[in-house]
Parts: structure tokens; C-alpha cells; sequence
């Protein structure tokens, strides 16, 4: 993988997991890979896929 998915894997770890833990420094990183308008879609996405995951959690949907 390129630095730049790694970083966006690290993001939606982070993000799912502690996003309190999405201090400045890992922002300027993100910033040096991503635009701002990139950074944006990446947030809305993984937001996204977290609470569909987190949803069928919820209601006991089976992924597989």
C-alpha cells in the first residue's frame, strides 16, 4: 500500500475506534496526502460505513 492509503486506513481506525485520538498531528498528516475537499469525502465515507456497520450490529444483520 502507498503512504497515502495507509494514512486513510489509520484514519478510519482511528476514527471508528477513538476519535478523540485525531490530534493535530495525525490532521497535518492527513493534509500533506489529501486535500481539504478529500479529507471531507474521506470523513463522510468512513462515517458512513461505520454506522452502516454499527447498524446491522444493532439489529443483528450477519456481513457474510
Amino acid at each position: 500500500m502507498s503512504p497515502r492509503e495507509r494514512t486513510a486506513i489509520r484514519f478510519a481506525e482511528k476514527l471508528a475506534v477513538d476519535h478523540h485520538k485525531i490530534d493535530d498531528a495525525f490532521w497535518a498528516e492527513l493534509r500533506r496526502h489529501f486535500s481539504e475537499a478529500e479529507i471531507v469525502e474521506l470523513v463522510a465515507h468512513t462515517t458512513i460505513y461505520i454506522g452502516f456497520g454499527r447498524f446491522n450490529d444493532i439489529v443483528g444483520i450477519d456481513p457474510a
